[in-house]
């Protein structure tokens, strides 16, 4: 018997909740994970797991075992990377999730460049702007953009994300240019249907919020870049992350408008999952993030911006 990759899988099968989703993590066939569960309770002499056709959970004795289990692995990671601190060579898989947009035009660059540097890494990149469950879903690290609402995260700020309202010069010279947040009710909004409508066309003067006025809303979609192309098509007036427009704006296809006037900017974080030792290979990754994109990136230096 293997008592580590009983282990090991024992783990992994509690976390995801899943014998398929374990099987997936480690590599192996689902029939091995659970021959390694069986060894490990008759090994023990006790039930670890109740198994339904519809549901997996953990016995008292399972989670008791389970609390004890995590943290002898965490120890013998640490006891690893501990001796491993004077390598130069990372090593090892990193699990990344990261939302769309900002997955395909910026942190792309970051993967590529972080596994030229360290060719024994393996990634596993996960590009959705669906939020994510890191213990369920095996994650190393989630690159998430605005607030945390989950206190019990483990989370690193990697920068700022600044938001611009703009249109195409076609749909301004249509409809006329808005000179204050009350003029959008005469306008159409491309709306971001993962945050509310007021949150999305909520504007500061200064540290003082402006009253909400919404514009109607023609379009609704998940994705910022879908968004961007229906603002170039002249469709409406998009609020819009910088990272996603700054370019556009750049060369004159789109133009901002109410730049009197600010959605304030949100964090960008690295979250890794709670209770757990974070590798070397993921704070080596956080590291190249936060050096990269900063307070100040790039995608924000060639347009007009308010920083703090």
């Amino acid at each position: 018997m293997d008592r580590f990759a009983n282990l090991e899988a024992f783990v992994n099968v509690v976390d995801s909740g899943s014998f398929t989703q374990s099987a997936d993590r480690l590599g192996i066939a689902k029939s091995v994970v659970s021959r390694r569960i069986s060894e490990l309770e008759r090994a023990l002499g006790v039930q670890l797991l109740r198994r339904t056709t519809r549901s997996l959970s953990l016995t008292s004795a399972g989670q008791q075992f389970y609390e004890r289990v995590v943290r002898v692995l965490a120890d013998l990671e640490e006891a690893e990377q501990t001796l491993s601190e004077g390598a130069a060579e990372l090593r090892g898989r990193l699990r990344v999730a990261a939302p769309l947009s900002f997955g395909l035009r910026h942190l792309t660059t970051a993967v590529n460049d972080f596994m030229s540097r360290h060719p024994a890494i393996e990634i596993d990149l996960d590009l959705n702007d669906r939020e994510v469950n890191l213990v369920e879903e095996g994650l190393d690290m989630t690159v998430r953009i605005g607030d945390l609402s989950d206190s019990t995260l483990l989370a690193r700020r990697l920068g700022t994300i600044r938001f611009v309202t703009c249109a195409s010069p076609a749909y301004l010279e249509r409809h006329g240019v808005p000179q204050t947040p009350a003029d959008l009710q005469r306008h159409t909004g491309l709306q971001y249907s993962n945050v509310t409508p007021a949150r999305n066309w909520q504007y500061f003067s200064g540290d003082r919020p402006v009253p909400l006025a919404l514009p109607s809303r023609r379009l609704r979609a998940n994705n910022g870049d879908a968004l961007a192309a229906a603002a170039l098509a002249g469709l409406g007036i998009v609020n819009s992350p910088t990272f996603i427009v700054s370019q556009l704006i750049a060369a004159g296809k789109l133009v901002t408008v109410l730049d009197g006037y600010q959605r304030p900017p949100v964090g960008m974080h690295a979250v890794f999952p709670p209770g757990r030792l974070i590798p070397r290979r993921v704070h080596a990754f956080s590291d190249l993030l936060a050096e990269r994109f900063g307070d100040l990136p790039e995608w924000d230096r060639g347009i007009s911006v308010e920083t703090d």
